[in-house]
């Protein structure tokens, strides 16, 4: 499978991510059109982005022999280390000098736009597991609101007023502000307005605030990945104005923006749902839903068959949805359900090529399921943290608001497919692969409950270096090894940045890991701490140099991806097993922190792995992780409560048992 980019707002250190201050709501927010009215206009700061690096080669090579030296034994390291030597002597050094001087013809992007894409849109995979996400929301704090048709008709009008800010200018940049008394101030937004777009940035940069990267957001509304044979294409139509609803496999459409652009009203956008939560009609015998779970290649296929056959143009209302509201049948039982039912579903009830799709259970619980090729957590967060926002505080309805006396049945078209014998056999064979797989997933969680960042702050720790700790103790314990580890780390503080891999498995986090594993009894609780505030040191250079794209995966991936691009043989770097084996990421991270957040997660990207989600709040560590049949998730989430129990009796001076 192919490694892909997980839910990571910026990190910790220069980061405007999940744990960032939040700007409050402009003035003039509230039931309306806008959710804000930012005085600064939404792309003033995008002209002027600094550029995202190309790393030196020198620096690379050292930090991918750094990453591959807990992972190898001393002969495999050597062979490394010589293919890494050829490779910066030879080869290499040229593709590098090309790849600089390409990027300098391309000052409009950075080095890395094009390939990622290219990355996610010829992954044949299907999308379902192996790259599409999901934020599930807290439930509402008014518990009166969560109910299904309230919540979905707030959220729904929430999130059109996001797209109107955002489309009309007045949704304020993302930026993140390291002295927000400074630069989060009217009187910075009404001067920093008036400097021209091409040196805003700089503005921003003299008062320590760092505007982040944009280009994804127009991406977020009326956007599918379509299936293409060989490679997929992203599709955009801003001028479709309605909404698709989807309830037990049946599609339906109504418009949720009238001629003149503005929100219909959301008494009427309730009175549409309400229509479509009655409608009694059974489940479709071939629900089409479970083709874009498909192979892309198989997809692409049977898309073909079904435009052909007199579907184009229903195709057509189903690709420019504003975006996708799913409605459940079912209420929402535990977290693990939860999970299970916002990654995957069962099948007949998302359309997995969407932007996002908005998911409403019968008991309220919502979430957004993401595709992932057009962009990453930065802007699905942003959009998520509003609507959360906007919907809990500035609802556009009550629980008593009655729906408007309108003809439902002529504004909501549900939308009809011909399917031929061809298209229900696909549709069969899709649900029979769906289910299989679906069969070997597994889902488990934890809520460690001893301390959080407030704790691990005062023991000068970062919080985000215990936790990889945590797993990479917890697999040891599990497994008896160091294996690959991939933690997402946004690069939108540059232009067009994607994200850059935190390789978390280190020397230090090896040694610490089997001195607390294997020999805990031989060290004191002074020198246990000694080791992990290595570790700490150690992955905050890390994450700040992959923050800033120093990285260096994306540049060994871009070189590789140039060499393919020439005819040119594959170097001996990439035919090492030890680079195919630091590829094969066994325990893929992500972290997220939000008040919107109740808990995220993904599927394991290598069939023997974990999908490791997870989120330091304050006083508490949360952990979501997933597995096939090859690994045991509560085995594992087991050994990660038993490596945090013995990391804080260590902080604590108590002695740790083996």
């Amino acid at each position: 499978m192919v490694a892909r980019l997980l839910l990571r707002a910026w990190p910790r250190v220069a980061a405007g991510g999940p744990g960032a201050p939040r700007r409050p709501l402009s003035a003039g927010s509230g039931p309306g059109q806008y959710l804000q009215r930012s005085i600064v206009p939404t792309m003033h700061y995008q002209d002027s982005l600094p550029r995202l690096p190309v790393p030196k080669l020198e620096d690379t090579i050292r930090r991918y022999l750094s990453a591959q030296k807990p992972l190898l034994d001393d002969g495999q390291f050597r062979k490394t280390e010589e293919f890494c030597k050829n490779f910066e002597n030879g080869i290499g050094q040229e593709l590098h000098n090309q790849l600089v001087a390409q990027d300098k013809q391309n000052k409009h992007t950075s080095y890395i736009s094009g390939p990622w894409f290219d990355m996610y849109l010829t992954a044949r995979d299907p999308i379902v597991l192996n790259f599409n996400p999901f934020m599930a929301f807290n439930p509402d704090p008014k518990s009166e609101y969560n109910d299904q048709l309230t919540r979905a008709t707030n959220m729904t009008v929430s999130a059109v007023r996001f797209l109107k800010t955002l489309r009309d200018g007045l949704l304020e940049p993302e930026v993140f502000h390291l002295n927000p008394a400074k630069s989060d101030t009217d009187t910075f937004k009404k001067l920093i307005r008036f400097v021209p777009s091409s040196l805003s940035w700089y503005g921003a940069y003299l008062v320590n605030a760092y505007p982040l990267d944009m280009s994804q957001y127009f991406r977020l509304f009326n956007s599918t990945r379509l299936p293409r044979p060989s490679r997929d294409e992203l599709f955009t139509d801003n001028k479709a104005r309605h909404l698709l609803v989807l309830r037990k496999g049946h599609f339906y459409v109504f418009d949720v923006l009238d001629q003149n652009g503005n929100i219909v009203s959301a008494s009427e956008i309730q009175a549409h749902l309400k229509y479509i939560l009655s409608d009694n009609s059974p489940a479709p015998e071939f629900p089409l839903a479970y083709l874009p779970s498909e192979n892309r290649d198989i997809w692409a296929a049977l898309r073909q068959k079904l435009e052909s056959g007199g579907n184009e143009e229903t195709l057509r209302k189903v690709d420019s949805a504003v975006f996708c509201l799913c409605l459940d049948d079912f209420p929402i039982k535990d977290l693990v359900h939860l999970s299970h039912t916002m990654l995957h579903g069962d099948g007949t009830n998302r359309w997995y090529d969407k932007s996002f799709n908005l998911i409403i259970a019968k008991d309220g619980t919502a979430a957004v399921h993401f595709e992932h090729a057009w962009g990453d957590g930065v802007a699905v967060l942003r959009f998520f943290n509003e609507v959360f926002k906007d919907s809990t505080q500035a609802p556009a309805i009550t629980p008593q608001s009655q729906p408007a006396s309108t003809d439902s049945s002529a504004a909501v078209q549900k939308l009809n497919f011909k399917l031929n014998d061809a298209i229900k056999t696909g549709i069969i064979a899709a649900k029979e692969k769906f289910d299989a797989t679906m069969k070997t997933l597994t889902v488990d969680c934890i809520q460690f409950q001893r301390g959080g960042k407030e704790f691990l702050k005062q023991q000068k720790l970062s919080p985000d270096s215990v936790a990889q700790l945590a797993f990479q103790m917890a697999f040891l314990r599990q497994y008896g090894q160091t294996v690959a580890t991939y933690e997402s780390c946004s690069t939108a503080a540059f232009k067009h940045g994607r994200t850059e891999t935190i390789r978390p498995a280190s020397v230090f986090t090896k040694r610490c890991s089997e001195a607390f594993v294997r020999e805990a009894s031989k060290h004191s609780a002074a020198e246990l701490k000694q080791m992990m505030a290595e570790c700490s040191k150690y992955h905050g250079q890390l994450t700040r140099e992959a923050a800033m794209g120093q990285g260096f995966d994306r540049h060994l991936f871009a070189l590789r991806y140039l060499a393919a691009a020439q005819g040119i043989a594959l170097p001996e770097l990439y035919l090492d097993p030890a680079y195919g084996q630091i590829n094969h990421n066994i325990l893929s991270t992500s972290t997220l922190t939000s008040p919107a957040v109740n808990i995220g997660g993904f599927a394991p990207v290598v069939p023997d792995g974990f999908g490791v989600g997870y989120a330091v709040h304050d006083n508490w560590i949360g952990c979501n992780v997933s597995s096939y049949t090859s690994r045991n998730a509560r085995e594992f989430l087991q050994c990660v409560h038993k490596a945090l129990e013995d990391m804080f009796d260590a902080m604590e001076g108590k002695s740790v048992r083996t």
